[in-house]
């Protein structure tokens, strides 16, 4: 049997079976993609296979690096109870599990995402079933893996968030539920967009009607502007998904209304690149109706770049993300030279090169999308394949040279901000945009500094013994 097939009985076809657009999703995931070419030879490296003991089958999920230099993330299933399970792992493959969900009515159950570094250094995520009403959780985990539930959906205020949060510059977590809400338009309702405090004190700030979308499985993002955008899989006009903008308020503003031939079901969600446009993916159709690649301009102007054609890779789910060399890296969970799934880099002008195609034995179905850490390499997972056939952890070196990076990505001046790197020992200097600030050397994957008098929006560099490393995107000084 195809392993998409196998893959949406398990993990969608129970959820999403039971809507009449929902339905729709369950098709999907069922294609195979067939072709097969080569693709040219990377430094590509498994790190990790998964057994079941110590999770299995990560989602859609993304890794994320901590303070300490290395990578968090979240297993749908496997763990002591089978129910999902956090996990940190070293640039060279060594994993720890942290936490094993309990699921009802302990803690939460099968996370869909990946995790969110927050500003005062632990992570924030969600579990899609899980808590007291079995309707899915937000928690957060230390770094040593002491967990909190911070909430547990009811149905009325959503429940089912297949997405990873966000913490915007006010300092609070915004997200999606697949599930649930007001409306009544869909079966189980057509998910929401919330807002929800550290402490665990949750706002609706919009319940989906279907017209203006439904179903949300990708992060939002915070745009440069403050305002968020994301993705819904079905929905709008054609009920082929959409494209929003909302506000921190929940006025929300429907971009595009995917038809078919500019691209269906939007599972990843977008990134803004450094030009300020979003870029994307969609998981069907297109010119060969095996996904695409577009722009869109935060007035919601798109454009496709490329429509996968199965050599090249076919069905993405995962959001890009815009490497250090301006470079945007992805991932398909079909096609390329074993049917098995690509990585891929695309140019802003719509070039792309398939980097690597699996072939289960490293791995098969990358649903999950790509994090590049700090020694600039790129990280990702496979749901699938591997030794075990439970999954993968990879990493993908392309050439790129280390860089730091901030938390938060924006403040004040005065404002506290964490510095992420892979080698920080002997720091001699941190500048934001030229203007040199006053720092502690925690450790060698970190540095705290506050935003100097001053400063004014730019990149921030910090001069080590072994050269001057720029941080990945620049810091925007707030007024």
């Amino acid at each position: 049997m195809c392993e998409k097939a196998r893959a949406c009985r398990f993990r969608i076809g129970n959820a999403f079976g039971k809507l009449n657009w929902g339905k729709r999703a369950c098709a999907v995931f069922a294609l195979c993609a067939t072709t097969a070419i080569a693709s040219p030879a990377q430094t590509f490296t498994t790190l990790v296979n998964f057994n079941g003991t110590n999770g299995a089958q990560p989602y859609l999920m993304s890794l994320v690096q901590g303070r300490d230099g290395n990578l968090y993330g979240t297993t749908s299933v496997g763990g002591a109870n089978d129910l999902g399970a956090v996990f940190k792992v070293t640039p060279t493959g060594t994993l720890t599990t942290l936490h094993s969900f309990a699921g009802y009515p302990t803690d939460g159950a099968y996370p869909q995402a990946g995790l969110v570094l927050a500003t005062n250094g632990n992570f924030y995520g969600t579990t899609s079933a899980g808590g007291v009403n079995d309707d899915g959780t937000v928690f957060s985990i230390t770094s040593g893996g002491t967990l909190t539930t911070l909430l547990s959906f009811d149905g009325t205020d959503g429940y089912a968030p297949y997405a990873a949060l966000v913490q915007a510059t006010n300092g609070n977590f915004y997200g999606t539920t697949f599930y649930g809400g007001a409306s009544d338009a869909c079966a189980h309702g057509c998910g929401t967009v919330f807002e929800i405090t550290s402490g665990g004190t949750l706002t609706t700030l919009l319940s989906f009607d279907g017209t203006d979308g439904y179903g949300p499985t990708a992060a939002l993002v915070q745009a440069t502007n403050g305002t968020f955008y994301g993705t819904t899989q079905f929905g709008g006009a054609n009920n082929d998904g959409t494209v929003f903008s909302i506000t921190s308020g929940g006025t929300l503003t429907t971009l595009e209304s995917f038809d078919g031939t500019d691209g269906q079901f939007p599972y990843g969600g977008l990134v803004q690149a450094s030009n300020g446009n979003f870029y994307g993916t969609t998981y069907r159709f297109g010119a060969s109706d095996y996904g695409t690649v577009f722009s869109i301009t935060s007035g919601g102007t798109l454009t496709t770049l490329l429509s996968f054609d199965s050599t090249d890779g076919a069905y993405p789910t995962a959001a890009l993300v815009q490497a250090t060399n301006r470079t945007f890296y992805g991932t398909t969970d079909g096609g390329g030279a074993n049917s098995d799934g690509t990585i891929f880099s695309i140019t802003s002008g719509g070039t792309l090169t398939t980097l690597h195609s699996f072939d289960s034995t490293d791995g098969v179905l990358p649903y999950g999308g790509l994090v590049q850490a700090t020694n600039g390499s790129l990280y990702g997972t496979t749901f699938e394949g591997g030794t075990s056939n439970d999954g993968t952890i990879f990493s993908l070196a392309v050439g790129l040279g280390p860089f730091v990076e901030t938390v938060p990505t924006s403040g004040k001046v005065g404002a506290a901000v964490k510095i992420l790197g892979t080698d920080l020992t002997g720091a001699t200097s941190v500048t934001f945009n030229g203007t040199a600030a006053t720092f502690t050397v925690v450790s060698r994957s970190e540095i705290t500094t506050t935003v100097p008098a001053g400063a004014t929006t730019g990149k921030v560099n910090v001069v080590t013994p072994s050269g001057t490393l720029s941080s990945n995107v620049p810091f925007r000084v707030l007024l």
